[in-house]
């Protein structure tokens, strides 16, 4: 399963119909949960996500209102009694913090305090590239590798079946019937989560042909000033980054207090964002992947 739940939407501080960030991507096996604000635990239960759910955390970088709600995640974790180790992603220059956050949780997780440094691959599947924001901030972006999709009448027409597929699959030949006859090629889906920056490379990296892209939206484009002194995107700018790196669909948060309604924030990304399905996040909406897509990929069998 793979799944996005927005645990809540607001920047800097919550309001009235929003939670400080907090968002669980459901990937298969793992559960991954991205910048936990305040209030992160109880949005949890609204949105009936559990703390068993989770097994990997990814700071992208320690201001209040993407870090504060750790301590209440990793408390409930082990009053759950989570066996399973969990591991945290956070950029190099927060470990005090974080492990400040951690010290006055309550114990009895297994945690992997991961801290990175520079751009690259930090897990399978997972890689952080730097972002342009006040302090050090890192994105995310969890890819799959591409593959092969059979198809069942061309394996039937082979006479492949039962134990026969897989191993056609393990060793891409069986007899003189090869994996690319009964299959066609099918490109891995992708993720990518970029938070708190300004307009920047890493940005555009990470965001690259995302099947599924988390962009911040914190200003309007007529505070275009505003997001360029504090290091944040405007709408437009959040749209022209989905537009430019091909991604399918952008969901837009972490949203100003200023703006009690954000359909206009929408309008302005909807705009620049080629032909990308652009979507102003709720608390508590969910976003599903679309289908992968065939096409001409590098596969080894």
């Amino acid at each position: 399963m793979r799944e996005l739940v927005v645990l809540g939407t607001a920047s800097q501080v919550p309001t009235r119909t929003r939670n400080h960030n907090g968002y669980l991507l459901r990937w298969d096996g793992e559960g991954l949960l991205f910048d936990p604000g305040e209030g992160t635990q109880r949005q949890m239960i609204h949105a009936g996500v559990a703390a068993t759910d989770v097994t990997r955390i990814c700071l992208t970088h320690v201001h209040g209102d993407h870090c504060y709600g750790l301590p209440g995640v990793l408390s409930r974790m082990a009053l759950d009694r989570v066996e399973h180790p969990v591991s945290v992603h956070y950029p190099a220059e927060g470990d005090a913090m974080v492990r400040a956050l951690v010290a006055i949780s309550s114990p009895g997780v297994d945690l992997r305090l991961l801290p990175h440094g520079a751009g690259g691959v930090i897990a399978p599947g997972l890689e952080v590239q730097p972002l342009r924001h006040r302090i050090e901030t890192y994105g995310y972006r969890l890819s799959e590798p591409d593959g092969r999709s059979l198809l069942p009448e061309r394996l039937a027409a082979a006479g492949i079946r039962g134990p026969d597929v897989g191993r056609l699959q393990r060793e891409g030949r069986l007899g003189g019937v090869r994996l690319e006859d009964v299959s066609v090629a099918r490109r891995g889906q992708s993720f990518a989560f970029v938070m708190d920056t300004a307009p920047c490379e890493g940005a555009e990296q990470l965001a690259d042909d995302a099947d599924l892209l988390v962009a911040e939206s914190t200003f309007s484009d007529d505070d275009g000033a505003l997001a360029e002194q504090y290091r944040h995107l405007t709408a437009g700018q959040a749209g022209e980054l989905a537009g430019r790196s091909g991604a399918r669909n952008l969901v837009l948060t972490h949203f100003s207090s200023r703006y009690p309604e954000v359909t206009e924030l929408e309008l302005q990304a909807q705009r620049r964002a080629g032909t990308a399905v652009v979507r102003a996040a709720q608390d508590l909406d969910r976003f599903g992947f679309p289908q992968r897509r065939s096409g001409r990929v590098g596969v080894s069998p």
